[in-house]
């Protein structure tokens, strides 16, 4: 077994287990995570092959070889089916080479390939019917074809055939062959066109490596951003055409052996993840006592295999939180004053606020229907419309084009941006007490529970609470409790924080779906007896806290196995 293959086996619980969470704003693969250990594995095996030490050395030199390369370019130039790259220059595309056998020679790219950039095909002309051809956009090089096509003019030199090397020139960028159908080259894609007398697979993987030393580095935009200038420009080293092909076959073999430990793992993470949904799912089917003792002893005897992944203790905290709203977490009091008892005396109190005229009547909430009632209550619980227990209002924004309205800014005005946290102790905006008289922004005493409406992404649905007096803008709803006691408010939070997938799934709209005070409103909320909510918060706080121990110490052990892999790839390489 070679060396190569020993740094593999060896270390593969290393490569497996470095995994870090993805970021969700960056193009490409939807998937959640990222196999850090194997992309570090696949970057070492470039960075081996590139520079010499992957395969034995065959001591031949390449000299000839790269000037008939150099050649054979200069005939594609003379002839017009090359084009020179303007501006390149030696060094500027990426760090010289320093690395590489002695019989080895060293090139730009620009002297043995040429890039060729993407056309601005016209926007309107795009469709996702499958009408002309696929245009291949950023997202698509080297990942699955996102299925946009282009129905229009175009002109044959940005056609692509399949085998053809395209470079990703925003963000991540990626030098992937195209493996479909021919297609249409866009803006911001560029392709690159190799000499004869080269192994393509060979150079197209130096210029990989040269690139991985421009990621990161911003040129004129906020995300990084290549230009043909620096793919000319940069240099690789050129071994003879016999190596490069050797050097090749060994590539190949290494990185099958990548794709399979990568399926391997994906798998493997895959299967955790329904065992763990399966068997939190049990916990809440229980239809017993003894039944669901019986599931959390399954559980429990596996707690330390179970719930080593990011995803499954967010799937605990939301079994969690699943079982605290259906009187499932902590045994029930026969003696506790039953929630009936409770919903009078706030009704009560609401009907006395009416008369004072400290708030307005609101019309009558239709009936809860049976198709609304999720699941069967305990003893002394009821389903309750939130807007019946509580004051649900909302907020707006006061004209920007007024700016005494944001000045002298002293009051607190809370956005959907903000509900992110747990809590908010202050905003990041504030406007004037003139805004307050003039405009229909209410001010929220502290203790107010604000759930945002509106927003991109993850925000629409987040639940946060005022520590603060604060208005809000129109995209908030902001939930006054009549019964101020803090495990009310605690369990009322909680079961919007459970709920958090449902009340999305109520949205309406078009290409960004909103929620609406009216739906807020008519919430449906399971409401145990005043006591037992404040037993369920407790006990909800106590298991919360050991979910966030689990993914710290889940976080410090990922820390530790990507320093890990990082220090096996350095000593390595060097």
């Amino acid at each position: 077994m070679s060396d190569a293959h020993l740094l593999i086996t060896e270390n593969i619980d290393v490569w497996t287990s470095a995994i870090k969470k993805r970021s969700s704003r960056g193009r490409g693969s939807n998937k959640k995570i990222e196999l850090t250990g194997i992309k570090k594995l696949r970057e070492l095996i470039l960075e081996l092959a590139v520079h010499g030490k992957l395969i034995p050395q065959s001591f031949s030199s390449s000299k000839n070889d790269l000037e008939l390369a150099k050649k054979n370019k200069q005939i594609m130039l003379d002839s017009g089916l090359a084009k020179k790259t303007k501006g390149v220059e030696q060094g500027i595309g990426g760090n010289l080479i320093s690395k590489f056998p002695i019989e080895w020679e060293q090139c730009l790219v620009e002297d043995i390939a040429w890039p060729q950039a993407g056309f601005a095909f016209k926007s309107n002309s795009f469709n996702s019917t499958g009408q002309g051809l696929p245009i291949i956009r950023i997202r698509d090089v080297g990942f699955t074809f996102s299925g946009t096509y282009y129905d229009g003019e175009y002109r044959s030199e940005f056609v692509v055939n399949n085998g053809d090397y395209l470079i990703s020139m925003d963000g991540e960028f990626r030098v992937r062959a195209w493996s479909n159908d021919i297609a249409l080259l866009n803006q911001r894609v560029t392709r690159l066109h190799i000499a004869t007398g080269c192994n393509k697979k060979f150079i197209v993987m130096a210029l990989q490596l040269a690139l991985f030393s421009l990621q990161g580095k911003k040129s004129y935009t906020t995300v990084d951003h290549l230009s043909t200038k620096q793919i000319g420009s940069s240099l690789i080293p050129i071994p003879s055409l016999e190596e490069q092909n050797n050097i090749i076959s060994k590539v190949d073999e290494l990185m099958a052996l990548c794709d399979q430990l990568e399926q391997q793992t994906e798998n493997s993470i895959t299967a955790h993840q329904t065992l763990v949904e399966s068997l939190l799912a049990t916990l809440s089917n229980s239809e017993s006592p003894a039944a669901f003792k019986q599931n959390w002893t399954r559980i429990a005897e596996h707690f330390d295999t179970l719930f080593t992944t990011e995803h499954s203790i967010d799937q605990l905290k939301q079994t969690v939180l699943q079982l605290a709203v259906m009187g499932k977490l902590i045994p029930q009091n026969p003696n506790d004053e039953p929630a009936s008892v409770l919903l009078e005396k706030i009704a009560a109190e609401k009907e006395q606020l009416i008369k004072d005229k400290k708030i307005k009547k609101q019309k009558p909430l239709p009936v809860i229907s049976d198709d609304e009632k999720l699941f069967e209550l305990p003893n002394g619980w009821e389903w309750e419309r939130i807007a019946e227990f509580t004051i649900v209002g909302t907020g707006s924004t006061p004209s920007r084009a007024t700016p005494e309205y944001y000045n002298p800014a002293d009051i607190n005005w809370v956005t959907s941006g903000e509900t992110g946290g747990d809590f908010i102790f202050e905003t990041k905006e504030k406007i004037s007490p003139k805004a307050i008289k003039e405009t229909n922004v209410s001010i929220y005493p502290a203790g107010t529970l604000i759930v945002a409406m509106y927003g991109q992404g993850k925000t629409r649905g987040q639940i946060t609470e005022l520590m603060i007096d604060a208005g809000t803008n129109q995209a908030c709803a902001a939930i006054r409790l009549i019964d101020k006691s803090a495990g009310h408010r605690k369990y009322t939070k909680l079961y919007f924080q459970k709920a958090y997938k449902e009340l999305r799934s109520h949205s309406a709209g078009g290409a960004q779906p909103n929620l609406n005070v009216g739906k807020i409103s008519l919430t449906v909320l399971p409401i145990p007896p005043l006591d037992e909510q404040h037993r369920i918060v407790k006990k909800v706080d106590k298991l919360m806290t050991l979910c966030d121990q689990l993914k710290a110490r889940l976080n410090e052990a990922q820390t530790t196995q990507l320093k890990l892999a990082n220090t096996i790839v350095d000593q390595t390489v060097n």
